[in-house]
């Protein structure tokens, strides 16, 4: 086989999209589930009277912008302490290796015997992975850094950010139905269909089966919903 088919071959995992769509995702299904828990709690609550639509509209607007700032600032400090993390052990093995490159040697060594080759075949690897690029190999093989899932905490924040947003127009748009009646109704309805397509399209991009993650995630919404109608039909009935 060329190396050229193994290059295209590689590029077919979906490991790299381990950074983005981690936070795609979850910013998706939040914007869904809260943007319409939201929603349903306000509708169940019965509260703004004569205005409920208007007051609904400005919960679920404001709802979406609080929560897509919410997940890219959480999103951006939780994957920028990940990557200062992943710098302190870069420095680290820095130090080490300039200290004492011979214990890294054998380090390494003892690192490739345990994956199953020989402790002669294990110490000429570790030599030649040493001679091209020590830090490297022993960032990869000691550390499991590696530069194609490096998570990249602009790219996370956008994403989750964008995502959440994607996602919690969907329920929104059951604020506009013709009716007082059948506004939860809608709500309900546009989210499950939301929940269904976030489901099926995040097992697509992972090359997971698409039954059971899509099930997970419609499941885990309606709970979402349920609760908070629940409780805003308590707020409501207490006069709070």
């Amino acid at each position: 086989m060329a190396l050229e088919d193994v290059y295209r071959r590689n590029l077919s995992h979906r490991t790299h999209r381990a950074g983005w769509l981690r936070a795609a995702v979850l910013g998706a299904n939040d914007g869904l589930v809260s943007t319409a828990s939201l929603m349903i709690g306000v509708t169940a609550a019965k509260v703004g009277g004569e205005n409920s639509q208007a007051f609904l509209v400005a919960a679920g607007v404001a709802g979406i912008v609080a929560g897509a700032m919410s997940m890219a600032v959480g999103e951006y400090v939780s994957v920028r302490s990940q990557n200062d993390i992943e710098e302190s052990d870069r420095l680290l093995e820095m130090e080490h290796l300039a200290i004492d490159p011979d214990s890294e040697l054998l380090e390494l060594q003892g690192i490739y015997v345990k994956r199953g080759l020989s402790p002669e075949l294990a110490l000429e690897v570790a030599t030649q992975m040493h001679a091209r690029d020590a830090l490297e190999a022993h960032l990869r093989d000691e550390l499991g850094q590696h530069p194609h899932t490096k998570a990249r905490p602009i790219q996370a924040a956008i994403a989750s950010a964008a995502a959440f947003t994607s996602g919690g127009l969907i329920p929104f748009a059951g604020a506009f139905a013709p009716t007082t009646g059948t506004v939860a109704l809608s709500i309900v309805g546009f989210t499950v269909i939301g929940l269904m397509f976030t489901g099926i399209t995040s097992a697509k991009i992972a090359g997971s089966k698409i039954l059971t993650p899509t099930i997970r995630v419609i499941l885990g919404g309606c709970i979402g919903m349920a609760i908070t109608a629940v409780i805003g039909s308590l707020l409501h009935v207490s006069g709070i």
